[in-house]
């Protein structure tokens, strides 16, 4: 086991790591209420921006996962806050659901299709064919293009539905300018959730599935990366890649 002794703030993953398909991995809530009990600071983090904090912990709740809100941190709030850092009280058209909207006015911008700063791209199942043109026309006006996060696909019980980076990607296709992408595998999304709960890199501990996000943003952060087997990566999938976690866990409930 490697040593865990100087870790003193978490951040974790969701799906695949905290919860699957609608019900808590085992072991999960005990973790959560153990790092809760011991106030530990950590936050829960998702590239899902369709959410708020708030609906979010109501649907980990109906399933049997108890997380507060204030312990969610979502590629939007990660987008807004770094929007925020970049151009205070600017304007923006946004393309999402109420996860972003809300994170985008809570940020302090005006969202307009008149003359804005940006073009923010999330996740959203209501696109429109005239969204996306005034989406394209705008960036090639001059309107920086950001994106929440790089998943091209997500997951339904019929099958995979087209995610923010197929979007994106149409964008881009259509404008030649490619998207600043904020959430995972950005580590910036790992930087900025820190600071919503005061952790250093040095001390904090980050908990995925995915190689290609949770475990590369994670060492580009500099944490302690710990990759658990409950989600996407396997030991074939864990070979692919030239860099490895700290530790490879079969579940979070190793961490009990």
């Amino acid at each position: 086991m490697a040593d865990r002794s100087f870790i003193t703030s978490w951040l974790t993953d969701m799906d695949g790591v905290l919860w699957h398909e609608g019900a808590p991995i085992p072991g999960a809530q005990e973790l959560i209420d153990s790092w809760r009990n011991a106030s530990v600071p950590f936050l829960v983090l998702t590239n899902n921006s369709i959410y708020t904090p708030r609906d979010l912990a109501a649907r980990l709740q109906a399933g049997g996962l108890n997380v507060s809100e204030d312990r969610i941190y979502t590629s939007a709030m990660a987008t807004a806050d770094f929007l925020k850092s970049q151009q205070s009280g600017g304007k923006a058209f946004v393309i999402g659901e109420a996860g972003l909207t809300t994170a985008m006015h809570e940020a302090g911008f005006i969202q307009t299709e008149v003359d804005p700063d940006y073009v923010v791209l999330g996740e959203t199942r209501n696109l429109s064919f005239d969204e996306m043109t005034k989406a394209i026309r705008l960036i090639v006006k001059g309107a920086r293009f950001i994106a929440t996060n790089p998943d091209v696909t997500g997951p339904s019980h019929d099958g995979p539905l087209p995610a923010t980076g197929s979007i994106a990607a149409a964008f881009t296709a259509a404008t030649g300018k490619s998207p600043y992408i904020v959430g995972k595998p950005n580590p910036m999304m790992f930087r900025s959730a820190m600071r919503k709960i005061d952790a250093h890199s040095e001390s904090t501990a980050m908990i995925g599935d995915r190689m290609d996000t949770d475990v590369v943003a994670g060492i580009e952060a500099g944490l302690h990366t710990i990759l658990v087997r409950t989600g996407i990566s396997d030991d074939a999938e864990i070979a692919k890649y030239p860099f490895r976690p700290t530790e490879i866990l079969d579940s979070v409930a190793d961490l009990l």
